[in-house]
């Protein structure tokens, strides 16, 4: 399934009791369309306020659920049934068999995240405020370039996510830029292989200290020696961001992808301090 969701009025992506979760809202719309229970695998949980235009999860459910009269057989069809039954704040866009090997989580070669950030002194228009952060002080463009590119690469992202047991904070950080829209508005592109836990918005954070004059480039890329998560680092905005894809391999390929994402990836020693 292709989804897109407005984050704002969720707690997040994943089921939470006594908690609107996107997960919860389309599981339950789904069981009652299909007349199965159904539990949904996502590639990348978001956090609550967090949005999606290109989210992806996946479901099995018995060949017998899709052929009822409004299916016939044919998943696309569910893409209507469910946009009259779903709240205007989420809708599943496309929905297609997928082979076997498929996982919406394991298969998937990279995540892509866009957010935007505005530093007008009035904050962000109110026709995007649900979709765009407010920073309270002027930021230079071309530092938040600069310091995102040192930030690139296979690294140990520690200082920039909040810790969870057994998890590994290691990540290939593929893209990190920054550009002025027609609007002024500062839109990032953020891609990596995975992203740990409020890591996109620490990175924001982290060089939006550095563009308002208040660290140093090299105190950014000096983040990446920490081993644990850094309290100097901002937690950028959940409305500035937005899932806008995920990338997957060729079906013949998923099976081989499915066993390296599983694999844990061993730590990277610090190499020295650097940084004011």
């Amino acid at each position: 399934m292709q989804i897109g969701y407005d984050g704002t009025d969720f707690a997040g992506w994943a089921r939470q009791p006594g908690q609107r979760t996107v997960c919860g809202v389309l599981e339950e719309t789904l069981g009652t369309v299909l007349r199965e229970p159904v539990t949904l695998t996502v590639a990348g949980r978001t956090d609550a306020g967090v949005h999606a235009t290109g989210q992806v999860a996946h479901f099995d459910v018995p060949e017998l659920a899709l052929q009822t009269r409004s299916i016939d057989g044919d998943p696309a069809k569910l893409v209507r049934r469910l946009a009259k039954m779903l709240p205007i704040d989420v809708r599943v866009k496309d929905i297609e068999e997928a082979p076997a090997e498929f996982d919406a989580r394991f298969s998937a070669l990279r995540r892509h995240y866009e957010y935007r950030l505005t530093d007008d002194p009035w904050g962000a228009e109110p026709v995007v405020a649900r979709t765009t952060a407010a920073w309270n002080r002027p930021l230079n463009a071309d530092l938040l370039d600069e310091a995102a590119a040192t930030l690139l690469g296979l690294n140990d992202f520690a200082a920039f996510c909040k810790r969870r047991d057994g998890a590994t904070t290691v990540r290939d950080l593929q893209q990190f830029t920054w550009m002025r829209d027609d609007h002024g508005v500062l839109v990032a592109m953020v891609s990596a292989d995975a992203f740990c836990w409020s890591m996109v918005r620490s990175l924001v954070g982290a060089v939006a200290t550095v563009a308002e004059g208040r660290r140093s480039v090299a105190w950014c890329a000096g983040l990446l020696q920490q081993r644990s998560r850094s309290s100097e680092i901002p937690v950028a905005p959940a409305c500035g961001l937005t899932l806008i894809g995920v990338d997957y391999p060729v079906d013949s390929a998923l099976a081989q992808r499915n066993a390296i994402t599983r694999e844990t990836r061993a730590a990277i020693e610090p190499s020295g301090c650097c940084g004011d």
